[in-house]
């Protein structure tokens, strides 16, 4: 696996040091009667969020959780065939949004139940009428599906896949698996969550203040705590 290092606080993070976190993590979680899910955030500094920050980026994770994402496709014909056989959770046709439209109840509940929607691009307007209102503010606005597109593919590709979002603020968390992962897949899932928000950040790595990791039950383990205890460890 490739070397991946971010820098905080003006020094360099490695690959061990993500380990430690998801260590700590995971000793602080203690053991309970479910699966416990491991969240990464992410607080990020220097940016002006009155500009309109906005980051929304899905990434595919290396190691799939044991909770995938949900998925709805919205489509007819032969591309809703493939949809269903694909085993998505659910298939929406277009009579479906016409009548979404005038249910915000229904609507608002669709939008809830759905990790990530796909459409064809066919529909796209019609979804933006439909849906639009209640998918937007959530970051959910379809992935467009071209007339061919490997339906069964690309529900395959989601469903190891997790939203990282961040809205007018400085901090952005989303899952990266679950107990049942071991330290190094749900490190090598962080990393690739921190690699693919790098990319979209202003300055890059420079951008990111802290890091954390927690389990559902437990406390987080946080970089800057990390690096406090190794400096003054070095200095002894």
């Amino acid at each position: 696996m490739a070397c991946h290092a971010l820098s905080v606080y003006g020094n360099m993070v490695s690959d061990s040091q993500i380990k430690e976190l998801v260590k700590r993590a995971r000793e602080g979680a203690g053991k309970r009667n479910f699966s416990q899910s491991a969240e990464l955030t992410l607080v990020l500094k220097d940016i002006d969020v009155k500009k309109g920050f906005n980051l929304n980026e899905t990434v595919v994770l290396p190691h799939k959780p044991s909770r995938q994402p949900t998925i709805c496709v919205i489509a007819a014909g032969e591309m809703g065939m493939r949809a269903k056989k694909a085993g998505v959770e659910r298939v929406m046709e277009p009579g479906e949004l016409d009548r979404l439209g005038t249910n915000k109840r229904e609507a608002r509940k669709i939008v809830r139940a759905h990790d990530f929607f796909l459409s064809d691009t066919g529909q796209m307007a019609a979804v933006g009428r439909s849906l639009g209102q209640f998918l937007g503010p959530k970051g959910k606005m379809p992935t467009p599906l071209p007339y061919g597109a490997p339906v069964e593919t690309i529900a395959t590709r989601f469903r190891g896949s997790v939203r990282v979002k961040a809205k007018n603020q400085l901090n952005a968390s989303t899952k990266i698996g679950d107990e049942k992962l071991s330290d190094d897949q749900l490190a090598e899932n962080a990393n690739a969550v921190i690699a693919a928000v790098e990319k979209k950040l202003p300055q890059g790595d420079k951008n990111i203040k802290n890091v954390m990791i927690k389990f559902t039950m437990g406390k987080g383990a946080k970089l800057s705590a990390l690096k406090a205890a190794e400096k003054k460890k070095e200095e002894e």
